[in-house]
């Protein structure tokens, strides 16, 4: 799956996770906790785990199902990462100290009256260092300057589809009829995969065109840092500035069942993209996951950076669902260290 940048190849290029301290990322809620009710929430700093198997551990020392603990989003295993998870508490409080060690620390725990949900994330903030880098100063911060002005393209990554794509083999495979999956986790998995994937071949072709921040006649625009979606009207003449500051963004497709929001002109280039993947967007549908939108752009905020011998480090947020990588594909060349 190779994706087009939007502003040309990056001019440098490095290792990234080379460490776990290299790629490190916090989580803030959208909301403010109550200090009371029947749910602890605890702030996790994990360090070469992923977030289920946290769950699992939490449940584990809590006597609870793993599905009855929440988060609010998915932390990538090779990273340092500092998220919350909520635990329903049916009788004396445990002590959550017994899952600390070296890979796991126990930041603060708070309580709250409901469950945290999915995406219930204010922002996301990471703290990045690519190393070995090579490439001309002052071209990487030419590149710097031009994302932190006017965005990337807001492409899921890499890491939605799993190693070596595994993630959206199996989504096929499920879709199809081939294979039965009973475990709601590793569905749910495959389910976004195959979404990812359909949204980010709409995207690719429109930063191919070069229209990835324009609104196209019916456009569906989203408003920026919410879920709230409009369609363009002609002779918007308020449109192109909102565009223009950031304060809406053109969308792409979630693929699900129901009508899309977008039509006219942006609606029979959707339809001509997806074309070839009717398939899986039918069998989308049929999984009973309803058509929703996605930003086709994103924009990170409190962009800072130092360059360093041979080292870069970047700092920003970016909302929930967003990936730091693809910040960073527009800015570097990267090659994973594993690799």
């Amino acid at each position: 799956m190779v994706l087009p940048n939007a502003f040309g190849p990056p001019a440098a290029r490095g290792a990234l996770r080379q460490r776990l301290e290299d790629f490190r990322v916090e989580e803030e809620l959208s909301f403010t906790l109550e200090g009371a009710g029947e749910h602890a929430y605890l702030r996790i700093r994990k360090r070469g785990h992923n977030t289920a198997w946290v769950a699992g551990e939490l449940a584990r020392l809590a006597g609870v199902a793993p599905r009855d603990i929440g988060w609010a989003g998915l932390k990538d295993r090779r990273a340092d990462a500092v998220q919350w998870f909520s635990v329903p508490v049916r009788g004396p409080e445990p002590d959550w100290g017994q899952i600390e060690d070296d890979t796991l620390e126990l930041i603060q725990v708070e309580r709250h009256r409901g469950k945290l949900r999915r995406g219930a994330i204010a922002c996301n903030r990471f703290r990045i260092r690519v190393r070995e880098l090579a490439g001309a100063s002052a071209v990487l911060a030419e590149s710097l300057r031009r994302v932190g002005e006017q965005g990337v393209p807001n492409y899921f990554g890499e890491q939605r589809f799993g190693r070596d794509q595994g993630n959206l083999e199996q989504a096929r495979r499920m879709l199809a009829g081939e294979m039965r999956v009973r475990d709601r986790h590793r569905r749910g998995l495959y389910l976004s995969a195959a979404r990812a994937f359909v949204f980010n071949e709409v995207l690719a072709e429109r930063v191919r065109r070069g229209d990835w921040c324009v609104a196209l006649p019916g456009e569906a625009l989203m408003l920026d840092g919410r879920r709230a979606v409009f369609r363009s009207e002609p002779g918007d003449e308020a449109l192109e500035r909102r565009l223009r500051e950031h304060e809406v963004h053109p969308t792409g497709p979630l693929a699900g069942r129901g009508e899309s929001l977008a039509s006219g002109e942006a609606a029979c280039l959707e339809a001509e993209i997806l074309a070839p993947h009717a398939g899986l967007c039918a069998g989308l549908a049929e999984a009973g996951l309803k058509n929703e939108r996605r930003a086709l752009r994103v924009v990170p905020r409190e962009l800072d950076y130092a360059l360093g011998d041979e080292v870069l480090e970047l700092g920003f947020a970016l909302p929930a669902g967003s990936f730091a990588t693809a910040v960073l594909r527009e800015i570097v060349d990267y090659r994973m260290a594993e690799d």
